[in-house]
C-alpha cells in the first residue's frame, strides 16, 4: 500500500508499511521472494519472519529534535516513591472494574490496583506506568503525584467498615510492593492527605492504626505529651507532607487519617499528635 492508500503488489507490510519501507535496501523483487519461499523451508523463514516483523513494529526511542542523539545504555524505568489509598465509593468491585477500565464523571480514570471486599486482589496497570488516579494535589515537594505513585482502590461504598480480609489483603499487597519497589513504609497515604478538601476517602473508617501496626504509614508511637511553648502545629503539618494551600480543609484531611474523626480545627490533643509525628520525622528510628 502507498502513502496514500493504493496497494502496490507483492508488497509485504508490516505495521503499516511494506517491510521493504520498513527495512530499506532489504527490498526483494516479488519473483524473487516467491524464489525464496520455495527453497526456504517454513522451519527457517518463520523464525526470520517474526524476528523481522518484530524488529519492525518496535517502537522508537522519543528524541528531542533540538539535541543530538548520543544513545546512553545507563538507564532504567522510572520508578514510584509513594503508594496512595483510595476507595472505590461504588457497590462493587465489579462496577469498580468497569469505572477504572472506562471513565468517572471527570473521565479516564484507572488505578494500579484494586481489593475487593473479599480479598480478592486485581492489577490494571503495570508498576512502571503512570496510572490515573491521584488527580491535582500535591503531597510534600511531589506536585505530579500520578508520575510518583502507586494507585491502591478498596471496593468500598465510602461510608461501610472495611473488612478484615480486605485489610488482610492489601497489607499482602503493601508488603510485596514496598518489598520489591523499594518504597519506604512510610510513604503510604490517602487520597485526601494530597488532595484535601477535594477528596475525602479512604476517611475516617480506614484502620490506619492497624497498618501502622504491621509497620506501614506514619503514625504516632509511644506516649503523647503537650508541646512546648511556641510549637507550630501548621509547620508541623507541613512537615508531614500536608499542602497549607486550604488549611481548614487539612485539618479535616488530617482528623480522617490520625484521629479518625470528622471535624476542621486544632485541638489540644491534635498538637500532642503533631508534636510526636514531627519529632519522628526529625529522628526517624535506626
Amino acid at each position: 500500500m502507498h502513502e496514500n492508500g493504493v496497494r502496490i503488489p507483492g508488497a509485504v507490510f508490516v505495521c503499516g508499511l511494506t517491510l521493504a519501507q520498513r527495512c530499506g535496501s532489504f527490498a526483494v523483487p516479488h519473483r524473487d521472494v516467491t524464489a525464496m519461499l520455495t527453497k526456504l523451508s517454513r522451519r527457517t523463514l518463520l523464525p526470520c519472519f517474526l524476528l523481522a516483523l518484530l524488529s519492525a513494529c518496535a517502537p522508537a526511542p522519543v528524541r528531542n529534535p533540538i539535541a543530538q542523539w548520543e544513545p546512553s545504555p545507563n538507564f532504567d524505568t522510572r520508578r514510584p516513591v509513594l503508594i496512595v489509598v483510595h476507595f472505590t465509593d461504588e457497590n462493587s468491585a465489579e462496577q469498580a472494574l468497569h469505572t477504572l477500565r472506562t471513565a468517572n464523571s471527570g473521565g479516564p480514570v484507572s488505578s494500579h490496583y484494586l481489593v475487593g471486599n473479599d480479598g480478592r486482589v486485581y492489577q490494571l496497570v503495570a508498576d512502571d506506568k503512570r496510572a490515573w488516579h491521584a488527580g491535582a494535589g500535591r503531597w510534600g515537594t511531589i506536585t505530579d503525584v500520578n508520575s510518583a505513585s502507586i494507585g491502591i482502590e478498596l471496593d468500598n461504598d465510602g461510608h461501610s467498615p472495611f473488612t478484615p480480609t480486605q485489610i488482610a489483603s492489601l497489607l499482602r499487597l503493601l508488603t510485596d510492593l514496598t518489598d520489591r519497589l523499594h518504597i519506604p513504609r512510610t510513604q503510604i497515604i490517602g487520597h485526601e492527605d494530597l488532595a484535601p478538601g477535594r477528596k475525602d476517602d479512604p476517611g475516617p473508617l480506614f484502620p490506619w492504626q492497624q497498618l501502622a501496626e504491621a509497620g506501614f504509614g506514619l503514625w504516632p508511637r509511644g506516649d503523647l505529651v503537650d508541646p512546648p511553648p511556641g510549637f507550630d502545629p501548621w509547620m508541623a503539618l507541613g512537615l508531614i507532607g500536608y499542602s497549607l494551600d486550604n488549611r481548614t480543609a487539612t485539618v479535616h484531611s488530617f482528623h480522617h487519617h490520625f484521629r479518625g474523626m470528622e471535624g476542621d480545627t486544632l485541638d489540644p490533643q491534635d498538637l500532642r499528635v503533631l508534636y510526636t509525628l514531627s519529632r519522628q520525622l526529625a529522628t526517624p528510628p535506626l
